[in-house]
């Protein structure tokens, strides 16, 4: 199982860290390690002293596919969930600033947090219009829609399949909104899909 996870995806988001927008999907990946344990906190590491949350919806893959179509990609997922994508963003900006690659600052142990419940795609009425968002210490800071993404889920996965094979079990984070900000000690964070609470996670 793999983790694929979309960045830029929502325009305020890359505008409200000064990046440029994406004319194509860009990915990265976050190794199984990355998982957080259900009910396990997460503890900020020492290597980071600007570590962010970014709610985003995951995509579950149920069955094998490369070079998937477009007009094809809706058979291959069948479960939507939420999850978190911590960065250490002090890291990310200090790679990006020497041109490296960011698994440092995105696929450390605990920086992927994910719900225990996915919905079947049944369960919504539209499944391009799905509302999310995240909670901090009850105070609600991120909000989106991926009726908002720059590259909805369709097309993410055709994308993503040209260049490798996706398998059953996969997930694809499909980027945050804006609103992404820094953890602390003593946190609680909750992650909701319209107003079904989908995860919470103490910050240690």
């Amino acid at each position: 199982m793999k983790i694929i996870c979309i960045g830029r995806n929502y325009i305020d988001h890359a505008k409200e860290l000064n990046n440029p927008v994406p004319s194509e999907p860009i990915f990265f990946l976050k190794p199984d390690s990355s998982i957080l344990p259900s009910r396990t906190a997460f503890y900020i590491p020492d290597f980071s002293d600007d570590v962010h949350f970014e709610v985003e919806l995951v995509y579950k893959i149920c069955k094998l596919g490369k070079h998937i179509s477009v007009k094809h990609a809706e058979r291959y997922y069948d479960e939507i969930g939420l999850g978190i994508d911590f960065t250490a963003r002090d890291v990310q900006s200090e790679l990006k600033s020497k041109g490296h690659p960011w698994e440092k600052a995105k696929a450390f142990d605990g920086s992927a947090v994910i719900s225990r419940h996915f919905f079947p795609k049944s369960h919504f009425d539209d499944l391009k219009n799905i509302k999310f968002s995240l909670n901090q210490n009850r105070e609600t800071v991120q909000t989106g829609n991926n009726r908002d993404m720059m590259f909805d889920i369709d097309t993410i996965i055709s994308h993503v399949s040209q260049y490798m094979t996706l398998k059953m079990g996969d997930l694809i984070f499909t980027g945050t909104p804006a609103g992404v900000g820094k953890v602390y000690e003593e946190d609680v964070l909750k992650g909701f899909i319209a107003d079904k609470e989908m995860f919470k996670v103490n910050i240690k």
